[in-house]
């Protein structure tokens, strides 16, 4: 996607951490509103913290696509290339640094969740734009959406999911 140019993905990787950071704290300036509970985090979770990447590059997503992707050929297959491994970075690097060292800071946690950015927009940058179908990229980002709505209402009893805030009250 280099024909997009560098300049476009460092304002992605720069809006991405900026909404993402302001996400972290809609749900609590909304006082605790349903209607933001997909888009923002409502728990110190690792899950939550997934949110606060999908859907700032989704968005920026969108405004590439307008920009200039839509002449791209397999424009969505780098950008889900992209955040899915930047949502896979930050469950391994938080619990990886976790396990290593038993607890993690906030700066820390800052720290994982804008290299996970920043390798996701590395990476759809360095993937070349081919020709094919978007229907499958498109449709397996509307269900990372959907399951990212879904489970901030119905969240499994799986650790993922389990602010470890509230794991250490017990």
């Amino acid at each position: 996607m280099k024909a997009l140019g560098a300049r476009l993905h460092w304002a992605g990787f720069i809006f991405s951490v900026a909404v993402g950071s302001l996400l972290h704290f809609v749900y609590d300036w909304s006082g605790g509103s349903p209607l933001v509970m997909p888009f923002a985090a409502i728990n110190e979770s690792t899950w939550e913290h997934m949110k606060l990447l999908y859907w700032p590059m989704l968005a920026f997503g969108w405004l590439q696509w307008l920009a200039g992707g839509r002449d791209i050929g397999g424009f969505w297959r780098c950008k889900l290339a992209g955040m899915l491994l930047g949502l896979a970075l930050i469950p391994v690097l938080f619990y990886t640094y976790n396990g290593v060292f038993g607890t993690s800071g906030a700066l820390v946690n800052i720290g994982i969740f804008v290299l996970a950015a920043a390798a996701a927009y590395l990476l759809e940058w360095r993937l070349p734009g081919r020709g094919g179908g978007e229907a499958l990229p498109l449709l397996l980002l509307w269900l990372l959406g959907l399951a990212f709505s879904v489970f901030s209402f119905m969240p499994p009893q799986l650790p993922l999911f389990i602010s470890p805030v509230w794991l250490r009250c017990w």
